[in-house]
C-alpha cells in the first residue's frame, strides 16, 4: 500500500505539489482567522444581583432581601441554579442559566422578574445587576497602601473614591471596577426636638 502510494506520488508530482501548496495556504489562512483565546471562558452563564441594605445584620438581610430574591429567581426561564449569600448590609444572588443561553437575554429576564419582586423588598434596599462579565475577565487587582504612615484609612478611602475610581472608569472596555475597602464613612443627621422651634423647623415624626 505504501509502495503504491509513493509510486503514485512520484508519477504525479504536479498534483502533489498543488495539494501541498493548497494545504499550506489553507493552514496560513486558518492561523490568521481562527480566534485564539489564551484563557477560554468555560464559566457558566450567570447574572449577579447585588442588593445593598445599609446597616442591617446578615440574618435580617437574609430574611428580608436574599430569600425573596432567590425564591423569585427560581422561576426565571432557563435558570438551572440560584444561589444567595447574605452579608452585613449586602446581599448577593447568583442566577446560573443553562449552557448556550444568551447573556443579554438572561439579563433581561432577570430584570423582568426583579421588577416584580422589588415591591416586596424594604424601601431602603437597592438591588442592581452586576457587570456583564465573568470571573475570567478579572485581570487586574491593586491595593492602595501608604508605606510612609502619613495617611490613615479614611484618607486612602477618600483618594480611592474621589480620584482613582473616576480615572479607572474612564478606561475603555472595562465594565466594572469592584472594590473592597477596610474602612467606610457615613453621615447621619439626628434632630433635637427641643431645638427645632428655634430654627422654624418641625419633626415630621
Amino acid at each position: 500500500m505504501i509502495a503504491r502510494l509513493i509510486h503514485w506520488a512520484v508519477a504525479n508530482r504536479f498534483l502533489v505539489l498543488l495539494a501541498t501548496l493548497f494545504t499550506v495556504a489553507w493552514g496560513i489562512w486558518s492561523v490568521k482567522t481562527t480566534p485564539i483565546d489564551a484563557l477560554p471562558d468555560l464559566s457558566d452563564v450567570q447574572v449577579i444581583i447585588r442588593t445593598t441594605y445599609p446597616g442591617q445584620a446578615p440574618q435580617i438581610v437574609e430574611n428580608q432581601v436574599t430569600y425573596p430574591l432567590t425564591t423569585t429567581m427560581l422561576s426565571v426561564p432557563g435558570a438551572k441554579t440560584v444561589r444567595g449569600f447574605s452579608f452585613f448590609g449586602d446581599s448577593f444572588v447568583y442566577v446560573i442559566f443553562e449552557d448556550g443561553t444568551d447573556l443579554y437575554w438572561a439579563r433581561s429576564r432577570v430584570l423582568e422578574y426583579l421588577s416584580q419582586v422589588q415591591t416586596r423588598l424594604p424601601a431602603t434596599a437597592e438591588p442592581a445587576l452586576g457587570p456583564d462579565a465573568t470571573g475570567v475577565g478579572w485581570i487586574y487587582e491593586y491595593a492602595l497602601v501608604d508605606r510612609t504612615g502619613h495617611h490613615d484609612l479614611a484618607q486612602l478611602r477618600a483618594l480611592q473614591d474621589w480620584f482613582l475610581k473616576f480615572e479607572l472608569k474612564a478606561l475603555p472596555t472595562w465594565p466594572k471596577w469592584p472594590r473592597w475597602a477596610a474602612w467606610s464613612s457615613s453621615i447621619r443627621s439626628c434632630s433635637i426636638p427641643s431645638n427645632l422651634p428655634a430654627s422654624a423647623l418641625r419633626n415630621p415624626t
